[in-house]
């Protein structure tokens, strides 16, 4: 399978209400062939295509395509405008919430969310697969909407008083974004009872994918590394981490991937290298079959032991990174099950080189083999966090990995075992 072409998608549902982002994986951009003299018409046979030929289901989830097809060019459109709506309507079709159209501020907004800065209220935003409601994935730390508390899992029932019931994530999006210092009002259900309302003033996000520290545990000195998105500068912030905690000799690692919903494919391939030495990384399978394997390269930049965190908020890109490093029993996965998201999805500019689409082309598996989507990667030591804690660690996010955070703490127990084995092993 070739990604070469495509810019490639694993992202939650991948919106996030930053801007209206969504969360790449191994971003090649395609350039659609120009059609800047053609009729809306053109656009709408170029998206049947791209469908017809790459989509991961080859019954197309049972719906006729070609029907499809004799309908929607059938009908006349005289303008742009138009064609998108219709093009979004006959996407809708497929009942698949990863296959879906970016119009040109969307596409421009997408393209932005790899920069490393972005303008919003910073929640990763999904349609749950079952019930269709609109879901916190995870709060973008460190933004308007970690601030005010925001939790994963919230469910947004209103925008502005005005009711998300069966609303598409897209139409969601642009009534929650706008200019920097304007305001949104979310209403949020809680645990399925907890109504909370919820001001949110939009605000400029700069996006520091990686921070670390040293901290003193029962494992020793040991290497703390946060990474919060696999966007375009975290391989390097990554590698400078991981350097830097070398030098200083930590016993061994801690890396939190809670609430990362993801981001680029190639960046956690890449990561995954720089811990693990030897063995695979994701594999991919289309609806024919063919399967793409990457795998470690022997560039690894430490062999000591490492513990993961993740929570329901890690996503995509995080649970190929943890998947990757459990089943090479490279590290132990400590927390709770991640999101649950193995589809890969392609993006690629269209023809008008203003607008993109978003297609499932494929599923990825963990290097045994294991097909994670709407599971999840279930972790080798569960702890939960109560509501409480998860409350208190937002309003002072400095405890977040530290000893008062509970999870880390685990994490720190579950190191020093590790630690003793590697010693005993050597």
């Amino acid at each position: 399978m070739t990604l070469t072409k495509r810019a490639i998608l694993l992202g939650t549902t991948a919106i996030a209400v930053t801007a209206v982002t969504v969360s790449l994986a191994g971003v090649h951009l395609s350039r659609g062939s120009s059609l800047l003299k053609s009729t809306p018409k053109d656009l709408i046979e170029e998206v049947w295509q791209v469908i017809d030929h790459s989509y991961v289901d080859g019954t197309f989830n049972q719906t006729d395509w070609r029907s499809v097809r004799r309908e929607y060019l059938g009908r006349e459109y005289s303008d742009k405008k138009q064609a998108y709506l219709a093009i979004r309507e006959m996407l809708k079709k497929l009942n698949d919430p990863y296959t879906r159209f970016l119009d040109p501020e969307e596409f421009k907004n997408m393209r932005i969310d790899t920069s490393g800065e972005l303008i919003g209220v910073g929640i990763q935003l999904a349609a749950d697969e079952k019930t269709k409601k609109l879901t916190v994935i995870s709060p973008i730390e460190g933004s308007p909407a970690s601030k005010a508390g925001i939790l994963s899992k919230d469910i947004i029932i209103k925008i502005d008083e005005k009711s998300t019931n069966g609303m598409d994530v897209n139409d969601a999006v642009k009534l929650i974004r706008g200019e920097a210092g304007t305001s949104v009002k979310l209403t949020i259900q809680r645990g399925g009872k907890e109504i909370i309302e919820y001001n949110l003033k939009r605000d400029r996000i700069e996006l520091h994918p990686v921070r670390f520290n040293v901290q003193k545990t029962t494992a020793g000195d040991t290497g703390y590394i946060r990474l919060t998105q696999f966007s375009a500068p975290a391989v390097k912030d990554m590698r400078d981490a991981m350097k830097s905690l070398e030098k200083q000799n930590v016993t061994g690692y801690i890396l939190d991937l809670r609430s990362n919903p993801g981001g680029l494919l190639q960046a956690s391939i890449e990561i995954g290298r720089m811990w693990i030495k030897e063995g695979g990384i994701v594999s991919t399978v289309d609806r024919k079959g063919e399967g793409d394997r990457q795998s470690a390269n022997n560039t690894a930049l430490t062999d000591k032991p490492v513990v993961v965190l993740v929570d329901g908020g890690s996503a995509s890109a995080s649970e190929i990174l943890s998947g990757a490093l459990q089943d090479n029993k490279r590290a132990k996965i400590v927390g709770i099950r991640t999101f649950g998201k193995g589809l890969v999805q392609s993006v690629r500019e269209l023809g008008d080189n203003e607008s993109g689409l978003a297609v499932t082309i494929a599923k990825y598996l963990t290097p045994n083999g294991r097909d994670i989507n709407k599971h999840g990667i279930d972790p080798d030591v569960e702890i939960k966090l109560t509501e409480a804690q998860q409350k208190e660690l937002l309003r002072d996010r400095e405890k977040i990995g530290t000893s008062v955070d509970p999870q880390f703490a685990k994490a720190a127990q579950v190191l020093t075992e590790e630690i003793k084995v590697a010693k005993a092993s050597k």
